[in-house]
């Protein structure tokens, strides 16, 4: 590296049009505000991509992602740290399971969307943080206080509140709120990085996609043709519409308190919750009023606790 014409003047001068350094926690609300942004608006975009199947847009999904991954994984990480995650049965065995999980949900959250069951997957993910809570006393032998025990309890009141009111069980919230909770306990304690993780599990759906599509496109039946050449790229960026929100949580992640993270999850669920009611026309019923409410305050109730502990500790 070349000197500076003041390095040898014996005056700490910097010079004048040097930009100043951007504050990390500035830069990690902005990274954690996109992903939690495109996460929230992700139904409008998966709306578009109609007439295309759950299926054939999952597929997408998964190829262009990993593509996408690749690209990242090389320019971001060392290539040696798929072969060093792949190195065991036992580690091969626990990305079969977490690219079961997170197909599952994937696959479950297209179909709702698309099924006009927006304000399901808003309440899927509201209760997913107090489904954490519950896995991490069962699995990790974590311990509740009284306040958080409370929250537990309003959100459990809340979805049976639902289901006698409905007269049927909200699965779609639940499965999604279950299958993202497990998928991201074992990512924990596995140790698993985020971005090498997403590539295996992309590559190991890969095949299956890769023949699904090969065989709809054989019979005619797939909508990714020269004829609709909109449709074609939007099912393209689903593989950044996928990759890029999640590196972005995971770059506010590395800037941000737990404690802020926390709070601004709720961004998405907020917004599917409104682009369900308002832009698509789903029943928000009385019901599902007292539900929300009953979750919001278990929500509140949590995410105070979590913040003046946090605090405290520091």
């Amino acid at each position: 590296m070349s000197e500076s014409p003041l390095a040898n003047t014996g005056s700490p001068r910097v010079a004048r049009n040097a930009r100043a350094p951007v504050d990390p926690a500035v830069s990690g609300v902005l990274y954690a505000l996109g992903a939690f942004l495109v996460w929230g608006v992700a139904p409008i975009f998966f709306k578009a991509l109609q007439p295309a199947t759950p299926v054939e847009i999952l597929s997408h999904r998964v190829l262009w992602s990993l593509l996408l991954m690749i690209v990242l994984v090389l320019v971001m990480r060392d290539p040696r740290d798929v072969l060093t995650a792949l190195s065991s049965f036992r580690r091969v065995g626990i990305f079969a399971l977490t690219t079961c999980l997170v197909t599952t949900n994937w696959l479950l959250f297209i179909w709702a969307v698309n099924s006009d069951h927006i304000v399901q997957t808003s309440l899927g993910y509201y209760i997913n943080p107090l489904v954490n809570v519950v896995l991490g006393v069962l699995f990790l032998g974590e311990r509740l206080n009284a306040k958080q025990m409370l929250s537990v309890a309003l959100a459990a009141v809340g979805v049976t509140s639902l289901v006698v009111s409905l007269g049927e069980l909200p699965w779609v919230s639940l499965t999604l709120a279950t299958t993202f909770g497990f998928y991201a306990l074992i990512r924990k304690k596995a140790a698993i990085d985020p971005l090498v993780g997403l590539l295996i599990e992309t590559a190991m759906l890969t095949p299956f996609a890769a023949i699904y599509l090969i065989w709809i496109g054989a019979a005619g039946t797939g909508v990714f043709t020269l004829d609709n050449p909109g449709l074609a790229a939007l099912l393209a960026v689903s593989g950044v519409v996928t990759a890029l929100p999640l590196i972005f949580f995971n770059f506010g992640a590395q800037r941000l308190k737990l404690s802020t993270m926390g709070l601004m999850q709720y961004i998405s669920p907020t917004l599917q919750l409104a682009i369900g009611v308002l832009l698509f026309g789903e029943d928000f019923t009385p019901a599902h009023a007292i539900a929300f409410g009953l979750i919001w305050l278990a929500l509140a109730i949590y995410s105070t606790d979590a913040f003046l502990m946090h605090r405290a500790r520091r």
